[in-house]
């Protein structure tokens, strides 16, 4: 099959293309129907499944950015070609990302080998973008051997990211106060690496120890998450994180448990499509139909369940009306 301009300058790893790319993602990811965006996404995605994901999660001013600095320096220095997807928190006004993590690693702009783009958060509850699936996987097939995602500050509930990456790495930092607390109540629970950062500082290796603690608990498990302290500032520990990043690695690939991580992921993102695209369906029918029903609804001529369940009952999938077993035309 021939590909189309855009998805060939994708697979040369053109760096405009990827940049056009992703933009496009971003800007139609909430619309319905077989957009641009999904055709590109349709032909590159065979050839993608080579890059190794990595999740950077953890709480603001854990240093996320800069221990993603030094991760790109690291697999730099073993001639990995390196992308990065920094989500930030977006402008209320504009909805564009408004901290720019990218300029935390300005030093690498010049290398030809990374490439490294903001993403918006756009109102998204989980630490990461709508489009960060699909971003992460025109960087896979752009020839990435690695993709970081940074995650934008997060608490207990946003592990969004463990849909996405292969490896999870969630940073704590001594001194907050709460961090096995914050273990207990969810996103500690997603880790497949802990980061005890800004281990210079007082109080690194208690956290350090009742981290590796709580996890004498998991020793039945097949693997238990080593902890690793670092001091991103100087890039002290990052050799050993990955290290045991890449023993994650191995790990994933030669077990069950890696096996049944793919298939969580496929299933997360066909039900993440689904949703969109069933969302905009009904979305489309309410605008169409509204301003009637919400004159019923005025008049208590009718309920909102019941108007819900007129959306469903009209629902149509390329342009006709599925009831049961029968298609046809419907109208609300």
């Amino acid at each position: 099959m021939s590909l189309s301009k855009n998805s060939q300058k994708i697979l040369d790893g053109d760096v405009r293309g990827i940049a056009r790319a992703i933009s496009m993602i971003e800007n139609q990811v909430n619309k319905t129907g077989a957009s641009e965006a999904e055709e590109l996404m349709r032909e590159i995605y065979p050839h993608t499944g080579n890059a190794w994901v990595i999740g950077v999660t953890g709480s603001p001013g854990a240093g996320k950015s800069t221990l993603t600095d030094k991760l790109i320096e690291q697999f730099r220095a073993t001639s990995k070609k390196v992308g990065v997807i920094a989500i930030d928190p977006s402008s209320p006004f504009s909805g564009g990302a408004i901290l720019g993590d990218r300029l935390r690693m300005q030093r690498h702009s010049e290398d030809p080998d990374v490439y490294i783009r903001s993403l918006g958060s756009r109102g998204s509850l989980g630490g990461i973008s709508n489009g960060t699936r699909e971003a992460a996987l025109i960087l896979d097939a752009s020839g990435k051997d690695i993709v970081i995602i940074e995650t934008v500050g997060v608490g207990q509930s946003e592990i969004d990211i463990m849909k996405i990456a292969d490896t999870v790495c969630v940073i704590l930092v001594p001194g907050l106060g709460d961090d096995i607390q914050i273990m207990k109540a969810g996103i500690m629970e997603i880790a497949d690496v802990f980061i005890v950062n800004k281990a210079d500082k007082e109080g690194a290796d208690r956290v350090g120890r009742e981290t590796r603690a709580m996890l004498d608990l998991l020793k039945d498990k097949d693997w238990v998450p080593p902890v690793v302290l670092t001091v991103a500032e100087n890039g002290g520990g990052i050799p050993e994180l990955v290290s045991k990043i890449e023993l994650h690695r191995n790990f994933m690939r030669g077990t069950k448990a890696g096996l049944d991580r793919i298939e969580r992921r496929l299933n997360s993102q066909v039900e993440a499509l689904l949703l969109l695209r069933l969302a905009g369906r009904a979305e489309q029918f309410w605008s169409a139909n509204k301003n009637s029903k919400i004159k019923d609804l005025i008049e208590f001529k009718t309920n909102p369940y019941v108007v819900v369940e007129e959306i469903i009952k009209n629902l149509y999938i390329g342009g006709h009306c599925i009831h049961g077993n029968s298609e046809h035309r419907g109208t609300m």
